[in-house]
C-alpha cells in the first residue's frame, strides 16, 4: 500500500487511527498494540501476501534468539559493552553470548543475502569461473533491507547485553509499525519500544496530531508534485542514454537528483508525520543535505539513520578512529562500499559507494577546509562555503550516473556525453516530458494561438521548475517547519489547498524509489 494512494489516505489511515485511539481510550492497551500490528501487516501484505510469511519468519526467528539470550546468565563487563560495541567490549562476553551474536548476524544477513544478493552472486560466479549455475530470479520483498537492519541492531545489542528482552507484542509492533516499515527511517528498539510502553503516548494529543498532518502533507507534496514531475524527465533521459548530448545530460541528472531527494525525503517526512498522528516520534532522516558544503557534511544530513547504523554496527566495531589515521580512512571507505551494496545488488551501486567513500576519505584527510567551519584538524587550504557547495553538489550528482544507470556501460556513456561538449537540441525532448495536467489548458491555448512556441514553453517551464527546486533546498526543511512554525490559520488553509492539489494528482500514482532498495 502506498502513502500516496486513495485507499491509504481515505480508508486505511482513518481505520488505523480510530482503532488505535479507540482501544487505548478504554484502557485496552494490549489490544491496541495488537490492532496496530495487524494493520501494519495488512499494509505490508497489500503489495504481495507472500511477503507476510517472510517478515513473520524473520520476526519469529529473531525473537526466539532474543528469548534464548534471555536465558543466559548475565555476562561480565556489561557496563563496558554499553559504552560501545567494540572488539574490546566483546572480550567480556560469554561463549553463549558470542554464539548468539554470530547466530544473529548470520541469520539476518543470510536472509538478506538470499533474497537480495543470491542472483548477483551467482551471476558473478558464472562470469568469473565460466560456470552455468541457475539463477533463482527471486522477487525482492519490499522493505527487507530496512526491517532486517532494525532487527540486526536489536539482536546485536541483545547479545552484547545492552538491551533487555521485550514482550513479543512490543517487539512485533516495533518491527512492523507501518509508517517506517517499507522505506525507513531505520529505527532502533530503544527509541521505539519505550514509546509503545509509555501509556501517556496512548492519549490523543491535538497539537501533536495537527503537526503530524502538516508534515505528512508537506511530504506528500514533495512526492506527488515535485518528485514525480522530475521523474518524467529523468526516466525519459536515462532511457535515451546513448542519444543525449552534453546539455541534456546535465538536466537529466539534475532531474534525477531532485527526484531522488524529494521522493525519499518526502517519504521520510510522511513517515514521521504519520508517526506523530499516532503520538509516536520517529527519528529525522534528512536535514537539508543539498545545503552541504562538503561530502562529509552531506552524509551527516542525508539518510541519517542508515549512516547511524553503519557507524554504530560496522565502523566502531572495526576500530573507528581509535587505531590510527590509516585504519580510520580504510574503515570509512569500507562502510561506504557496504552502503553502496546495501542499496542494490549491482556493480553500479558498488561503484557509487566507492566514489562516495573516496570523497569522504578525501575530506577526512583535511587538505581542503571550508572557511568559517569548525574543524578538528587544521586544513592546508580553505575555500569559501559557496565554492564548497558547488563542488559537493556537482560531485554527488556525478556519482548518480552510477546510482541510476542500469549498467556500468550506461554510466560510462553518461560521462562521455557530459564531457563531449555536444549540443543536438535533445533538451527540447527532455523538457517536452513535462506534459502535465497543471499546464494542459495553457498549453492548448498556446498551441492554437502560436503553435511554434509550445516546445519553448516546455523549456521555460522546466527552468522554472528547477529554479523552484533550488529555492526549496535552501529553505528550512519540512521537519523544522512542521515542528517550530506556529499553526496559523493562513498556514492551515495553505496545507488544505496543498492537500487537495495532491489528491487531485493521485490519479498518476507512482511507487517510491527506495522501495527498490
Amino acid at each position: 500500500m502506498l502513502f500516496n494512494s486513495y485507499i491509504f489516505i481515505f480508508i486505511f489511515l482513518p481505520i488505523a487511527l480510530i482503532g488505535w485511539y479507540g482501544f487505548n481510550r478504554y484502557g485496552r492497551y494490549k489490544l491496541a498494540s495488537l490492532f496496530l500490528a495487524g494493520m501494519s501487516l495488512w499494509f505490508y501484505g497489500y503489495f504481495n501476501v507472500s511477503y507476510l510469511a517472510i517478515i513473520l519468519c524473520s520476526i519469529g526467528m529473531n525473537y526466539a534468539l532474543s528469548y534464548l539470550l534471555n536465558k543466559i546468565p548475565a555476562q561480565r563487563h556489561i557496563k563496558e559493552c554499553e559504552e560501545s560495541p567494540s572488539a574490546n567490549a566483546r572480550t567480556g562476553l560469554s561463549l553463549l553470548n558470542r554464539l548468539g551474536l554470530i547466530s544473529g548476524i548470520l541469520l539476518n544477513l543470510g536472509i538478506l543475502f538470499y533474497f537480495k544478493y543470491y542472483d548477483f552472486f551467482i551471476e558473478n560466479i558464472n562470469l568469473a569461473f565460466h560456470t552455468d549455475f541457475n539463477l533463482k530470479h527471486i522477487l525482492l520483498p519490499l522493505g527487507i533491507s530496512f526491517f532486517t537492519f532494525q532487527q540486526l541492531s536489536f539482536i546485536i545489542d541483545r547479545a552484547l547485553g545492552r538491551c533487555e528482552h521485550y514482550s513479543f507484542l512490543n517487539y512485533l509492533t516495533f518491527v512492523t509499525f507501518f509508517p517506517q516499515l517499507i522505506a525507513g527511517p531505520i529505527v532502533l528498539y530503544k527509541e521505539m519500544i519505550p514509546q509503545f510502553e509509555d501509556r501517556s503516548k496512548r492519549c490523543f494529543d491535538a497539537s501533536f496530531f495537527a503537526r503530524g498532518i502538516y508534515l505528512f502533507v508537506l511530504g506528500l507534496a514533495k512526492k506527488v508534485l515535485l518528485a514525480d514531475t522530475f521523474g518524467l524527465m529523468a526516466n525519459y533521459g536515462f532511457a535515451q542514454t546513448f542519444s543525449l548530448d552534453s546539455v541534456s545530460t546535465i538536466f537529466v541528472i539534475l532531474a534525477y537528483s531532485f527526484e531522488l531527494y524529494f521522493d525519499f525525503s518526502g517519504y521520510s517526512d510522511m513517515a514521521i508525520g504519520l508517526g506523530r498522528m499516532f503520538h509516536i516520534e520517529l527519528p529525522v532522516n534528512f536535514n537539508s543535505p543539498y545545503r552541504s558544503c562538503s561530502i562529509k557534511e552531506f552524509w551527516q544530513r542525508w539518510h541519517i539513520t542508515l549512516s547511524r547504523f553503519f557507524v554504530t554496527y560496522v565502523y566502531i566495531p572495526l576500530g573507528g578512529s581509535r587505531k590510527g589515521k590509516t585504519r580510520m580512512l580504510i574503515n570509512t571507505f569500507l562502510i561506504f562500499l557496504l552502503s553502496g551494496l546495501w542499496h542494490g545488488a549491482a556493480w553500479t551501486y558498488v561503484a557509487w559507494g566507492a566514489m562516495q567513500g573516496l570523497l569522504v576519505v578525501w575530506d577526512n584527510l583535511g587538505i581542503i577546509g571550508i572557511q568559517g567551519r569548525e574543524e578538528k584538524r587544521p586544513s592546508r587550504f580553505h575555500i569559501p562555503p559557496w565554492l564548497g557547495w558547488i563542488f559537493t553538489f556537482a560531485l554527488f550528482n556525478l556519482s548518480l550516473f552510477f546510482f541510476r544507470s542500469e549498467s556500468m556501460l550506461g554510466a560510462m556513456q553518461l560521462f562521455k556525453n557530459l564531457f563531449s561538449g555536444s549540443y543536438t537540441g535533445k533538451i527540447y525532448e527532455v523538457a517536452a516530458q513535462l506534459d502535465i495536467s497543471e499546464i494542459y489548458i495553457f498549453k492548448q491555448a498556446l498551441d492554437i494561438a502560436v503553435p511554434g512556441m509550445v516546445n519553448h514553453i516546455y523549456l521555460i517551464f522546466m527552468f522554472i521548475l528547477f529554479a523552484l527546486a533550488f529555492f526549496l533546498i535552501f529553505r528550512r526543511n519540512a521537519y523544522d517547519r512542521a515542528t517550530n512554525n506556529e499553526l496559523t490559520s493562513t498556514r492551515c488553509w495553505g496545507i488544505c489547498i496543498l492537500f487537495l492539489w495532491c489528491v487531485i494528482s493521485l490519479s498518476q500514482v507512482s511507487t517510491f524509489l527506495y522501495f527498490n532498495f
